[in-house]
């Protein structure tokens, strides 16, 4: 069992699916200290570009995107699929995700020749009890990966249709053009579960009218339980299921009161729409981006530049704002190494996806480029265990 779990954590200290990033080869991304980018590709339904920085000793955020077939049927569905999976307690979580979810989708689409909302539903569930699987057998070695989670966002273009699912407080946002002033508008089109937001605490106090301490403001900085910001993500089985929340578990993630249902919740927020010839492009993004750019600023910073490069320049930006807060200058915020890092800000995961009307419009049997690529990180050595950083 142990030998599973250094191989899904060496997974995740790879740097890219293809591990050609530190060659001079750009078609698996490139790496430059803590970043990882891939500045241009070409998805059915147009380009996209991507950029991961590290701020954790070991790198916590997990991304993908997948272009081509969306089944395993040669007459079904076909489109781009987004993936960016924010860990917490641990990259488990999202590097079982990254190896998961986007199979299980194309199993479901399959079974139904089809995409749609309850194909997306359906893949979270069986992603959710497979890494639950991988818990109850990891459990009675390593304990502590039942405190491990992963916040989910998911988004598919196919037919000409947007489905968007999350879990979590990652965030996808539309550049919307404005033709009457010429404007590009951001629109945000994914739910948050974070109970910093008011209506996501009162929903979750609704679901347990027994719990008074069921939202916690503790350190000026609401949580469930007291624990953790997120009311729904996959994992934290320790909040999942009572079997997980007891001895062996570090005393600081059980709780003094057993429970007989869920706390957090595994199932996504689901928003389907059809693609408009004025959707400019999307802004997948995990919170680390959010932190420091409102949803305008973003789309204004990928409206003004070039499309090669794009997601590299967010994150700049947020960075430059995280040095700014901390009244430091950019260069020497660069200087600062993995772990430390973490706290001036958060690993950040982006990726951006331009949509050609043309491309997009067309039926959703149309195959276009294939691509399957992961953003990565630095690679640790085989015998280095890091610790964890604290929960999201």
């Amino acid at each position: 069992m142990l030998v599973k779990l250094m191989n899904l954590l060496r997974a995740c200290w790879r740097p890219s699916s293809n591990r050609h990033a530190r060659t001079g080869s750009d078609v698996a991304g490139r790496q430059d200290g803590l970043l990882w980018y891939k500045d241009t590709g070409q998805h059915v339904n147009g380009e996209f570009s991507m950029a991961v920085i590290q701020a954790n000793n070991l790198l916590e955020d997990q991304c993908q995107i997948e272009s081509g077939p969306l089944s395993f049927l040669d007459s079904g569905p076909c489109g781009t699929f987004i993936g960016v999976y924010d860990g917490h307690g641990g990259p488990e979580t999202a590097c079982y995700i990254n190896d998961h979810l986007f199979q299980n989708l194309k199993r479901f689409a399959s079974e139904q020749n089809s995409m749609s909302a309850d194909v997306l539903k359906k893949a979270y569930e069986a992603t959710e009890d497979g890494f639950f699987s991988v818990v109850t057998k990891q459990w009675p070695v390593k304990p502590q990966i039942a405190a491990v989670g992963s916040c989910c966002l998911v988004g598919v273009i196919c037919g000409g249709v947007l489905y968007v699912a999350n879990v979590g407080d990652s965030r996808v946002v539309l550049g919307r053009h404005v033709k009457a002033t010429g404007e590009v508008l951001a629109v945000q089109l994914s739910a948050e579960h974070n109970v910093s937001i008011e209506s996501v605490r009162k929903e979750l106090q609704s679901m347990h009218p027994e719990d008074r301490n069921i939202v916690v403001l503790k350190h000026n900085v609401w949580r469930v339980k007291g624990l953790i910001q997120v009311c729904r993500s996959i994992g934290d089985a320790y909040l999942k299921k009572q079997e997980f929340n007891r001895e062996p578990l570090f005393s600081k993630f059980r709780l003094r009161e057993p429970f007989n249902k869920p706390i957090l919740s595994s199932e996504p927020t689901i928003n389907v729409q059809p693609l408009q010839p004025h959707d400019q492009f999307l802004i997948f993004a995990s919170d680390g981006l959010w932190e420091h750019l409102t949803n305008q600023e973003a789309v204004d910073i990928v409206n003004s530049s070039p499309r090669s490069g794009c997601a590299r320049k967010l994150i700049r930006a947020a960075l430059q704002l995280a040095a700014k807060k901390r009244e430091m200058r950019y260069s020497d915020l660069k200087k600062i190494d993995r772990g430390v890092r973490r706290h001036f800000h958060d690993d950040i995961t982006v990726i951006v996806v331009f949509l050609d009307a043309n491309l997009v419009s067309r039926a959703s049997t149309h195959r276009g480029p294939a691509i399957s690529l992961r953003g990565g990180g630095v690679p640790l050595r085989s015998n280095t265990l890091a610790p964890y950083s604290s929960q999201s």
